[in-house]
């Protein structure tokens, strides 16, 4: 089975952004897709040049609000 999802790396691991269902000691194989987090960093950019003491946490909670309404 194959399932593409989101994930935020934190702390040195990788967060899901949505549940998994998988069992426990169940593996997996993840592909990592740097596009991504490299989109997040050019929005960064812009939001850091419009609003310069906005700090990466502020940005990430802001993105993570968004990514939730679009879920729902």
């Amino acid at each position: 089975m194959s399932k593409t999802l989101r994930a935020r790396f934190e702390k040195g691991m990788l967060r899901p952004l949505e549940p998994l269902n998988l069992r426990d000691g169940e593996e997996v194989v993840i592909t990592i897709n740097e596009q991504e987090a490299g989109v997040a960093e050019k929005l960064y950019g812009i939001a850091k040049r419009r609003r310069p003491g906005i700090t990466r946490e502020e940005f990430a909670r802001v993105l993570e609000e968004l990514e939730d309404e679009d879920i729902h």
